[in-house]
């Protein structure tokens, strides 16, 4: 019964806070949804000059002047109907009253979300899709151009795009663009006919950040990249032994929101979700190094903990709340129980990976923690997040962008997989 009033009371706040996000400044986005404003800007940065809306209730086009092109990622969302346009970091030096509605768009604001990124979030009046979205490079004397256009549906007809199988990628654009193509899903590779099913195992491995989200960053090297180059390692090692199924929610440099991270391991009845990351402390608050794992809690094991579940969590703050279909008394039980078998097994694998990885790398001086990290909020799979190091470490830095250290880290996760991965496939087994 407390279980159950303590969701109650959790769904009421997440439906205030849903509440809430059409009703911030139509003209800057609000404290959740842009965290860190600079004092100071930046020349490098590109400027929109002006931004304005035209068009009517049918069709509605969208325009921003900017001094230099820019690359940009569009996302529709329901409930309360929203586009969302992701670009790297922009100086917005728009007149006052920028952000009143006109036509499909009731209102618009804009802002910082991070450090290297963007975001201008439109609140529609209805369903509508987005026709096209392209950029225009400066020419005969007109600034460069980021252009929108949408145009009204009715609700069947609408299609959010944040699903993992309708996920649109950031890209570059340039003059006369098409639209941005959306991508499918990872999906299995195609069984030939009569060829039995793949009943591997899936692991899913989260290279954290990617796109306009570089993570942290020191001495030239970005987080983005060097966990992306631990998990192709890691997918790699896997993949040789050739006992599971690996998939990767980014091999490249892409941006993938929070939601759809685990929503990918939740598509495919995965068996472990691994996220990599690597961390950075602000030189006020002294010296730190070495791997940290991290499970899932709704308290935090300690500041430290509080303070990274707080900064990853923020890189897609206005993501939004699907609370339409609220779960029954039945499905409440359920929902508690597997969530908690779930939470089991994580901190077994997160056990498991602890006593691999110390024989082989440094580890923090207190490697397991735990906190309210979204990415591992899948009900019903396994998930860890892992802190490989520290970027803002000299030495810890070293070893990340050592092939080498990299190989002998790979090899003790791989090992904790295995090891984790067999007991639970014989438990399995003999339950059958």
């Amino acid at each position: 019964m407390a279980s159950r009033t303590n969701q109650r009371v959790l769904l009421g706040v997440a439906l205030l806070c849903a509440a809430a996000l059409p009703c911030a400044d139509s003209s800057r986005l609000s404290a959740a949804e842009s965290p860190s404003q600079p004092s100071v800007v930046t020349a490098n940065f590109p400027t929109a000059t002006a931004a304005r809306l035209a068009g009517d209730g049918k069709q509605t086009r969208f325009i921003l002047d900017l001094d230099q092109t820019v690359s940009f990622r569009v996302t529709t969302l329901a409930d309360p109907y929203r586009v969302v346009v992701d670009v790297p970091q922009v100086n917005f030096q728009l007149g006052p009253g920028t952000g009143a509605g006109r036509g499909l768009v009731k209102a618009f604001r804009y802002g910082l979300v991070m450090p290297g990124g963007s975001r201008i979030v439109f609140d529609l009046a209805g369903p509508a899709k987005v026709t096209n979205s392209y950029v225009l490079e400066a020419a005969n004397g007109q600034p460069a151009r980021l252009v929108l256009e949408l145009e009204e549906v009715d609700r069947a007809a609408f299609v959010p795009t944040p699903a993992p199988e309708n996920r649109p990628e950031l890209r570059s654009t340039i003059a006369a663009a098409p639209p941005a193509t959306v991508p499918a899903a990872p999906e299995a590779t195609p069984q030939k006919p009569g060829a039995p099913a793949d009943g591997r195992p899936v692991v899913v491995i989260d290279p954290g950040h990617g796109g306009i989200d570089n993570g942290t960053q020191s001495s030239g090297e970005s987080e983005k990249n060097l966990v992306l180059a631990f998990g192709l390692a890691l997918r790699d090692r896997l993949e040789k032994a050739g006992k599971y199924r690996v998939v990767m929610t980014r091999d490249d440099d892409t941006f993938i929101p929070l939601n759809d991270r685990s929503k990918i391991a939740r598509s495919l009845n995965a068996a472990l979700f691994v996220s990599i990351h690597a961390d950075a402390l602000p030189k006020a608050e002294g010296d730190a190094q070495g791997a940290t794992i991290y499970t899932l809690s709704d308290k935090a094991s300690d500041a430290e903990a509080q303070r990274l579940a707080d900064a990853e969590n923020r890189a897609d703050a206005i993501a939004g709340f699907n609370l339409a279909e609220e779960p029954t008394d039945v499905a409440d039980i359920l929902i508690d129980l597997t969530q908690r078998e779930t939470r089991t097994f994580s901190n077994r694998f997160a056990h498991l990976l602890m006593g691999e990885m110390k024989s082989t790398v440094r580890m923090h001086k207190h490697p397991l923690k735990s906190a309210g990290f979204r990415v591992l909020k899948a009900p019903d799979v396994p998930s860890v997040l892992v802190e490989i190091g520290y970027v803002s470490n000299k030495g810890d830095l070293e070893h990340l962008v050592s092939e080498g250290w990299r190989s002998r880290a790979v090899g003790s996760m791989a090992q904790a997989i295995d090891t984790f991965l067999a007991k639970r496939m014989a438990t399995a087994g003999a339950g059958n």
